[in-house]
């Protein structure tokens, strides 16, 4: 029997688990940045950043998707700003779970959700096996096989 398939579901999407391990990697890059950048950000060691890392992913893939479903009526009111509300709570739940990684002050947490914020907003836009759902890859090939 032929493998090669059997491991990404119908679509040509990644299963769960690769997309919590590119997640992980991820947000470990991004949550070691912000430690970097703010001083209200820390880490009480590489455990707990990479225990921030793995949390943050798993709340960013399991839990993001549907609070933006429930938002999106006021995210179409807000022309989006709603859904930044989405990733900050998704900060703050990574800080209440994990011990020993802390945001200190209304100010740092927002910068720090911007800075993730554009992350993502540039990970999205640049092609690259980041792009877990191959859903931007296909639609861009399409507008590009349209233009030629």
């Amino acid at each position: 029997m032929e493998r090669s398939g059997a491991s990404r579901r119908p679509g040509g999407e990644p299963p769960l688990l690769a997309r919590l391990a590119v997640s992980w990697l991820t947000n470990a890059l991004v949550l070691t940045i912000l430690t970097a950048l703010f001083g209200g950000v820390r880490a009480q060691n590489a455990g707990a950043l990479l225990a921030a890392a793995a949390v943050f992913g798993a709340l960013n893939t399991l839990l993001k998707p549907l609070l933006r479903l429930i938002t999106l009526p006021l995210a179409i009111l807000t022309f989006g700003v709603a859904w930044f509300f989405v990733s900050l709570l998704m900060l703050v739940l990574t800080e209440a779970i994990v011990g020993g990684f802390d945001i200190h002050g209304l100010w740092t947490l927002v910068g720090a959700t911007v800075i993730v914020w554009v992350v993502n907003v540039v990970l999205d836009l640049t092609p690259g096996p980041w792009q877990l759902t191959g859903r931007r890859r296909r639609l861009r090939r399409r507008r590009e096989s349209r233009a030629l």
